[in-house]
C-alpha cells in the first residue's frame, strides 16, 4: 500500500510522470485542445497558459509535477483507503486529464472506496469522450490507465 506521506507521493509520481507524459505529449508553443481550451507543454491547462510564449523544457517540467501534485491530492482526498501505488498512479492520470469528477462523487469512489478495485479499475473505461464524442485517444488512453490500475502495465 502507498505510504500517505511524501515518500509514498513521491512513489505514485515517479510511476505517473512518465505515464501522463507519454500520452499528453510535449508542446513548448500554446495551442487550443480538442475541445478548445489553451493547452502547453504537457497538456497544462488555466489562466497561466501564456498564449504565444514559447515554454522552455524546465518550466514544462515544473508545471507537470505541480500538476500531478495537485490531482494527487484530489485523489487521496476522495479515495481515502489504501491504495497500491500502481492503481494510485492510474488515478492521477485519469484525474489530471479529466479533473477531480473522476475520484470525487464518481462511481469510481464509490467502487474504490468498498475496495471494489477491479470494478474501480473498470469504471476509467467510462471517461472516453471530449465534445461530447468519444475520442480514440481516450479511448486508448483509458485503456492504458486501466492496465496500469490492475497492475497489467508494461
Amino acid at each position: 500500500m502507498v505510504e500517505k506521506g511524501l515518500k509514498g507521493a513521491t512513489l505514485v509520481l515517479a510511476i505517473a510522470t512518465p505515464f501522463v507524459a507519454y500520452w499528453e505529449g510535449l508542446k513548448h508553443r500554446p495551442y487550443k485542445d480538442i475541445v478548445g481550451v489553451w493547452t502547453v507543454c504537457y497538456g497544462h491547462t488555466g489562466a497561466n497558459v501564456v498564449i504565444g510564449k514559447t515554454y522552455t523544457e524546465a518550466e514544462c517540467d515544473a508545471l507537470l509535477q505541480a500538476d500531478l501534485r495537485e490531482a494527487n491530492g484530489y485523489v487521496r482526498r476522495c479515495i481515502s483507503v489504501p491504495m497500491l501505488p500502481h492503481i494510485e498512479a492510474s488515478l492521477v492520470s485519469a484525474t489530471f486529464n479529466l479533473g477531480p469528477k473522476v475520484v470525487c462523487g464518481s462511481t469510481l469512489q464509490r467502487k474504490a472506496l468498498a475496495n471494489d478495485w477491479p470494478g474501480a479499475c473498470a469504471e476509467l473505461d467510462r471517461w472516453k469522450h471530449a465534445g461530447g464524442r468519444e475520442v480514440r485517444g481516450l479511448v486508448l488512453r483509458r485503456a492504458d490507465e486501466r492496465a496500469l490500475c490492475e497492475g497489467r502495465a508494461s
